[in-house]
């Protein structure tokens, strides 16, 4: 009988043994595949360079050809994984810190023979300290007229290295004098806590838009500040925050739980991009009751602080659900001073969910992607025991009904009709009362200025109607349904001056909001926003969840 289990074990040794080695020559195999494949790839894209530069009819355009090569590659993995040639480093710093060598203004150009204009410079820019106002023209730049150039082309020679400097030819829209303007360039950083202040006696807010290096002490800064004014409650405003860099959204987390807490993990296919991250220092406050408002515009960092507080049952989670990245890049050197932004991990909440929405690693057959359905989302728990899912962003505690906006208002923004009256009531107006008594009241005279623009002012039901006819047009059943079409579209069909009327009241937030931003720059703005804003007002009668 010994012998037999001496044997026994002997036996499940080998086998265990051959399990081990059976896995480990798997993986040599997969490693040695991988190996074969890179090294075939490598042969096949010189080889085909190589025939073309030999052979090809014309002079091979390889910058051009080898760029679109190389952004269609990773075109395939995700849309995070990008190729930053030395010439977009600066893009990439405004994209890393917003931040950029200027003189801190946006200007408004919009074809190469039409005039310069600074639509707004920045508070305390070096434009506002020359004395540039929103409305004056820009003639010319170091000596060279704007007529002729590109609003990007005029863009390119206002920026530079800080510490040097421009000449700008101005003709100043209050005087109509024309001088020339020697502008010393700064470093100019776009902030990331746009702004905060009290909505009331007691409620704080902060409003936040980014996640650059050093936003957290931004955000410790006006959180202090709140509450020295005798803040009790704070609305956290992430909505539209993209994201940006995971380090800041971890600092801001400390701000309000107990140091050494567990915020996000990450996991990718190499060790160096494992880790697990928690707060390191100590907290602000642990019980002063957060509302973080999200939309779907809230992204990657903002999911990781907005679903940690909610893991933590330590913020109430208000707004629609957030866009669902739940990836994490990091940036690589290249040769020639190239970079790659690229994908090395997906990142987890304390929970153990991942909020990634969209399955890049398994593609349709013709190559495009799709959201993990609802269907195959898991189950996790807060610290409280409440049920949260991964799978597809954060989905609020609180769903907040989002305002939805007239195909007119879109059409009017993204027309820019409204920023060119706001330029022309500048010209018009040397000053404005202070924000919180300025109301627009002259809402004829923009009708009047509106309707000789050219913009598509249909509604959404004229829009569907025009395009359900061209359907039954091709069909061949247009003819037959003629007198019915023809009383629909009386129905539905208002002309341009009426329906800019009837969406009056819906126009006047984004009219007033232009104008404040010229007089007293982009506070006034979100100032402005937050008098309209339906879903914070509705956010500050919502019940919390208890912590």
């Amino acid at each position: 009988m010994k012998g037999k289990r001496i044997l026994l074990v002997f036996a499940a040794g080998l086998f265990s043994a051959a399990t081990v080695l059976g896995q480990t020559g798997k993986k040599a195999l997969k490693a040695k595949s991988d190996d074969f494949n890179y090294g075939q790839w490598i042969e096949i894209n010189n080889g085909i360079l190589r025939e073309l530069r030999s052979n090809y009819v014309d002079s091979l355009p390889l910058g051009r050809i080898e760029r679109a090569g190389i952004d269609a590659m990773l075109g395939n993995l995700d849309p995070y994984t990008v190729y930053i040639p030395e010439e977009e480093n600066d893009d990439l710093e405004m994209m890393i810190n917003k931040t950029y060598g200027g003189i801190g203004a946006v200007i408004w150009k919009p074809g190469k023979d039409s005039a310069l204009v600074i639509n707004e410079p920045y508070e305390a820019s070096p434009a506002a300290k020359a004395g540039i106002v929103s409305g004056d023209e820009v003639l010319s730049i170091d000596g060279v007229s704007t007529k002729g150039l590109i609003a990007s082309e005029c863009s390119d020679r206002m920026k530079g290295k800080p510490g040097t400097d421009v000449v700008l030819r101005i003709r100043h829209i209050r005087t109509g004098v024309v001088d020339d303007v020697k502008i010393t360039r700064e470093r100019i950083h776009l902030p990331d806590v746009e702004y905060y202040g009290m909505l009331n006696d007691t409620t704080g807010y902060i409003l936040q838009t980014g996640f650059t290096d050093n936003v957290s002490q931004d955000v410790r800064n006006a959180f202090q500040s709140l509450k020295k004014q005798g803040m009790k409650k704070l609305i956290f405003d992430l909505r539209g925050n993209g994201g940006g860099l995971v380090s800041e959204s971890v600092k801001i987390v400390s701000l309000f739980v107990p140091k050494g807490t567990l915020v996000v993990t990450q996991k990718g296919r190499s060790e160096s991009s494992a880790s697990a991250l928690r707060t390191e220092t100590e907290p602000l406050d642990t019980k002063i009751p957060i509302v973080v408002l999200v939309d779907g515009g809230t992204a990657s960092a903002s999911e990781i602080l907005s679903g940690c507080l909610q893991d933590m049952d330590r913020a109430t989670i208000m707004g629609t659900r957030t866009y669902g990245k739940g990836l994490v890049q990091t940036i690589r050197p290249l040769p020639y001073n190239g970079q790659i932004k690229v994908t090395i991990a997906k990142y987890y909440t304390p929970s153990g969910r991942c909020v990634q929405a969209i399955d890049y690693a398994h593609r349709n057959e013709d190559g495009s992607v799709s959201q993990i359905p609802d269907s195959l989302t898991h189950e996790f728990k807060t610290a409280h025991g409440r049920t949260v899912r991964d799978g597809g962003g954060i989905t609020p505690d609180v769903e907040l009904e989002p305002h939805q906006y007239s195909r007119l208002t879109y059409s009017l923004v993204v027309n820019g009709i409204i920023e060119q009256y706001a330029l022309r009531y500048v010209i018009k107006h040397a000053s404005i009362p202070s924000v919180d008594y300025f109301h627009f009241t002259d809402y004829e005279d923009f009708v009047n200025f509106a309707k000789d623009k050219d913009f598509d002012y249909r509604s959404s039901a004229m829009a569907l109607f025009d395009s359900m006819k061209k359907e039954l047009q091709k069909d061949g059943l247009a003819e037959g349904a003629k007198d019915e079409l023809d009383a629909l579209s009386k129905a539905i069909d208002l002309d341009k001056v009426a329906f800019l009327r009837a969406q009056e009241k819906e126009i006047i937030p984004f009219i007033e909001e232009e104008i404040v931003v010229r007089y007293y720059y982009q506070m006034a703005g979100v100032k402005v926003r937050l008098r309209y804003d339906d879903e914070l007002h509705e956010a500050l009668t919502k019940p919390l969840i208890k912590i």
